[in-house]
């Protein structure tokens, strides 16, 4: 799972500019309990849904969501981070953005901040160390703790530090504010028992867990309940929910359930791991109407010989298997997946056979990373490629896929398709009058309303003719004079 998969709207951040200092805090009026809150998030769709449970958390016990104009002004009373360990550079962000709330707080004593995630999980005590100016910091396990260390920190003046190993409760457990009202997010389990020689997660998620399926069912439906069309089912390896619990087809089982509940127009789930792929879960996809023809499934290598150095339990060939299966099930499918350059030990020609695969596996996108170490990990000790040739193989891989992106969306051109709107402008519709959203297999579309025609609403579907692929994303500009389409369903 990837932040880059989503949109801003997806992500929730707070803008940049609003707590770099700069701003005239404590302008707005209205209600405060107490205090008002914002919440940062940094990393995966797991981290955005938990920072969902951490605003549930805290309205529960009293504080409130800052509105837009004191997100405008920077008017905080708390500001959380919520923080992803998978990558260098997620931990460089975090004391970045930690350094300039600290530049804000020498303004605004009173202001608390607190640090949560998978980074305050890892580190700790360093985080306590390297910005003493943080009052909270609440491990993976502890979003329930935070209003108390709050309290905590405000009487002793000291900072709060709450780790937990085990998991004493599902997050799920927890009170929800949901950031999307239409598309929700929804935990089928936690933690994940796979030994990547370069993954961090076990460390800072645990083992995995999984939710009973009643309990993920129930919640679904009480999403559609309060207006959700869209779930996407979330989990560090989707496709083996139900082993800790002896029942290996649960995640096929719970796809088809998902398919009796009425007014759930979409569903969507990541990540899979290939290892755990079976045909029983592409037959649910292509067999559910409402389970969405849309696969992220990382790939990591095409090298069998750093496949087997990263303790990926699956080769090339079964990748390359699984896909031709879901195409010849589903052949609209549209499948992205993460890849690692220069990982440790990748020689030319390991890098080379990545290349060949991905050429082959024809994806919508992938997510390519240069290899950073993460401590405690082991291909932290491993030797490691010379930064040079790490960039150049990057560039060479990111140029090969921009090309088979552009191709593949290049085929929806003169196609309809369905939009769920999400947003009613992106980052130029206001001046284009567009609106945004996905359609059917995740792809972003900019549908232009024609003029005389009505203007559809966040949730609304949209059908509309596509009339030009752009790098990543699509756009419907439909001549309905033309015999091009525009309908709406509410």
């Amino acid at each position: 799972m990837n932040e880059d998969m989503m949109t801003i709207e997806e992500r929730n951040p707070i803008p940049a500019a609003a707590i770099t200092g700069e701003s005239n805090a404590c302008g707005s009026g209205g209600e405060r309990g107490r205090g008002v809150f914002a919440i940062r998030t940094l990393g995966c769709q797991m981290n955005v849904h938990d920072s969902e449970r951490i605003a549930g958390v805290l309205e529960s016990a009293g504080y409130v969501a800052a509105d837009e104009e004191q997100t405008r002004n920077g008017d905080f009373d708390l500001v959380i981070l919520n923080t992803c360990a998978v990558r260098e550079n997620a931990t460089e962000r975090m004391y970045g953005t930690l350094g300039r709330w600290a530049r804000y707080k020498h303004r605004h004593p009173d202001m608390q901040i607190a640090v949560g995630g998978c980074m305050a999980q890892k580190d700790r005590d360093r985080i306590t160390r390297r910005v003493p100016w943080v009052d909270a910091v609440f491990g993976t396990k502890n979003i329930g703790s935070l209003p108390r260390l709050l309290d905590d920190a405000r009487a002793t003046g000291r900072a709060q530090v709450e780790i937990s190993r085990d998991l004493a409760y599902f997050p799920s457990q927890l009170p929800t504010a949901r950031a999307s009202k239409i598309s929700s997010w929804v935990s089928i389990s936690v933690g994940c028992n796979n030994t990547c020689t370069f993954c961090i997660v076990p460390a800072v998620r645990g083992k995995e867990r999984d939710r009973r399926p009643g309990d993920v069912l129930e919640e679904i439906r009480r999403c559609v309940d309060e207006g959700a069309k869209e779930v996407t089912l979330l989990g560090q390896n989707v496709n083996s929910y139900g082993c800790s619990m002896g029942d290996r087809m649960a995640f096929p089982k719970l796809l088809r359930a998902c398919g009796r509940i009425d007014g759930l127009e979409r569903v969507r789930f990541t990540s899979p791991h290939p290892a755990a792929f079976t045909d029983e879960v592409i037959a649910a996809m292509a067999e559910t109407p409402n389970v969405m023809h849309q696969l992220h499934m990382p790939l990591q290598s095409g090298s069998d010989r750093i496949l087997r150095a990263m303790r990926r339990s699956y080769r090339a060939e079964r990748f390359m298997t699984i896909l031709g299966k879901v195409r010849d099930a589903m052949p609209d499918a549209q499948i992205s997946t993460d890849v690692i350059v220069g990982f440790p030990g990748e020689t030319d020609e390991d890098f080379e056979q990545t290349m060949r695969v991905v050429e082959q596996a024809r994806f919508s996108s992938a997510f390519t990373f240069e290899y950073s170490p993460r401590p405690g990990t082991p291909a932290a000790v491993m030797d490691q490629v010379p930064h040079a040739a790490v960039r150049e193989r990057y560039d060479r891989l990111h140029a090969l896929q921009e090309r088979i992106t552009a191709e593949g969306l290049r085929t929806f051109e003169g196609r309809d398709v369905e939009v769920m709107v999400s947003a009613m402008q992106g980052k130029r519709d206001g001046e284009t009058h567009r609106v945004t959203g996905r359609e059917r297999t995740g792809v972003l579309v900019h549908v232009g309303v024609p003029e005389g025609r009505p203007q559809p609403q966040v949730g609304d579907f949209v059908t509309a003719t596509v009339t030009h692929a752009a790098a990543h994303y699509l756009i419907a500009d439909p001549d309905v004079k033309a015999g091009q389409t525009y309908d709406i369903r509410h």
